[in-house]
């Protein structure tokens, strides 16, 4: 079934919620198990839910050796696989895996892995959990967990929902369901990883853990079911509010501590309750008036085609039309000309002049693909298209020559291709979110422009104005603040 539902109705419908807080548990429980959580993301997006966690962009042995050993109870690794064709995201997921087991070893330290990909179903699977599997291995269960709060990603029924309004479409339903390189028919989560493995595990086989389940009998009655799994089970968890999360979480650890091993496949919010984490106030930047930065403009790159992304563009670009001053200047990149060769340098060269020339005059800058998608005829011709439309997006931010006073990138793959190839990031830290859904990281001394403020913005995350919302706060002369709250506080 893909009928649209009423949010009220079908929540009203259930149990109330388990009533007791799990969180100081949680700090507990994974605290005792002393496995450092190392988070593979196949796009930036990923720290949506987080704050005061790294982020490592390289993945060499020393340099995970190096973050296994820290004190800090996670960490994130951006693989950004989810931009690229199946053969080369199993290549990189095998040669990760190969180099985690030498850092740990090195390290002397365990660590209890996560997969992290879209709360709307795209991405490489089962290709990377059966890659990670086959090196990692063996596990007792491969647990999926795409409920994802802030961007309205509900599992209710076995049935994974995405919010519009009190309206919940299920997934196969939405525009996301069409992705050229990761659509799927299945809004039933039994009966999507029945169709992404081709049958290999039929919809029967999957295990559920139902929020009925959740809310009425508790971790206690989930993790003893945990431990009752054959080896090699495929689990999937029904949530529909933080606390159900916390109840399996909780769970889920109480079964890791007597002896089971899981590989966890996840959306977003699965990390901020494996670590417990207090809800931190949004990020706010500061203004100091002192630092030389503060003199250029920021920049916006709007890379993401997904239709809440132009949407958001739109409004973006009407009220900066209707201020008082023109403050935000609208650079189009056409993409027909990037994908033409005869007419791609001219293009890259009028928009890097007006670009720069805009920034260095003290002017905020939103630089946007032409609207209209231009796809391939297949899901890999789609991510040969979506690379040259990155590079081209990559060659104008490198080129920049003085830092801006802040950069917003919008879309998952814009902004890991703008950090790791444009601003030559290698480690940052996750400072928190300036709206929920959208983090802030705070770029490391490697980078091109140290210390500056670079926002996340995924594509399918926020309402109309979010994104307007986004750059209002940011103003004109943004520094980056320390971090307000530990990991570690009780």
């Amino acid at each position: 079934m893909n009928e649209p539902i009423s949010k009220a109705q079908l929540f009203a419908s259930l149990p109330s919620p388990w009533p007791t807080d799990l969180q100081v548990a949680i700090r507990k429980a994974a605290g005792a198990l002393a496995a450092k959580l190392v988070v593979l993301d196949d796009d930036p997006t990923g720290t949506q839910t987080v704050y005061d966690v790294p982020v490592l962009t390289s993945w060499g042995v020393e340099e995970l050796a190096t973050e296994l050993a820290d004190a800090a109870p996670c960490f994130y690794v951006l693989t950004n696989s989810r931009s690229l064709p199946p053969e080369r995201a199993r290549d990189l997921a095998r040669h990760l895996a190969c180099n985690l087991r030498s850092a740990a070893v090195r390290s002397g330290r365990r660590f209890v892995l996560v997969s992290r990909s879209d709360s709307t179903l795209r991405g490489h699977y089962p290709l990377e959990t059966d890659v990670l599997a086959e090196e990692l291995g063996p596990f007792d269960a491969t647990v999926l967990v795409p409920y994802f709060e802030a961007g309205g990603r509900y599992t209710i029924h076995d049935t994974h929902y995405v919010a519009d309004g009190d309206t919940l479409i299920p997934a196969a339903a939405t525009a996301f369901a069409h992705d050229a390189a990761f659509g799927y028919r299945s809004s039933n989560l039994r009966d999507w990883i029945a169709e992404k493995t081709g049958g290999a595990i039929p919809a029967k086989a999957v295990v559920s853990i139902s929020i009925d389940e959740i809310r009425s009998r508790g971790p206690g009655a989930i993790a003893a079911r945990l431990e009752r799994l054959p080896p090699g089970s495929t689990v999937i968890v029904n949530a529909a509010c933080p606390g159900d999360l916390d109840v399996f979480m909780f769970a889920a650890l109480q079964a890791e501590a007597a002896g089971r091993r899981f590989l966890f496949r996840t959306a977003a919010q699965f990390v901020a309750s494996r670590l417990g984490l207090m809800e931190q106030a949004r990020w706010r930047p500061t203004f100091d008036g002192t630092a030389p930065a503060q003199a250029n403009g920021g920049l916006v790159v709007v890379g993401s085609y997904v239709p809440k992304s132009s949407h958001q563009l739109a409004e973006l670009l009407r009220v900066a039309a209707t201020g008082t001053e023109a403050t935000l200047l609208p650079v189009e990149l056409s993409v027909p000309r990037v994908l033409a060769p005869a007419q791609r340098e001219a293009e890259i060269g009028r928009v890097r002049t007006l670009m720069s020339d805009t920034l260095a005059a003290g002017r905020d800058v939103v630089l946007f693909t032409s609207r209209a998608l231009v796809t391939g005829d297949d899901g890999a011709l789609g991510l040969e298209v979506g690379a040259k439309i990155s590079t081209a997006l990559v060659e104008l931010v490198h080129s920049l020559r003085k830092r801006p006073a802040f950069l917003v990138a919008k879309g998952g793959i814009t902004s890991s291709d703008l950090a790791t190839r444009a601003l030559g990031v290698r480690r940052a830290m996750v400072l928190g979110q300036i709206v929920p859904g959208v983090p802030v990281w705070r770029l490391g001394p490697e980078s091109r422009f140290p210390g500056m403020p670079y926002i996340v913005f995924p594509g399918n995350v926020g309402d109309l104005h979010a994104l307007a919302d986004v750059y209002g706060r940011m103003g004109r002369s943004a520094t980056m603040p320390q971090p307000s709250l530990s990991l570690t506080n009780p």
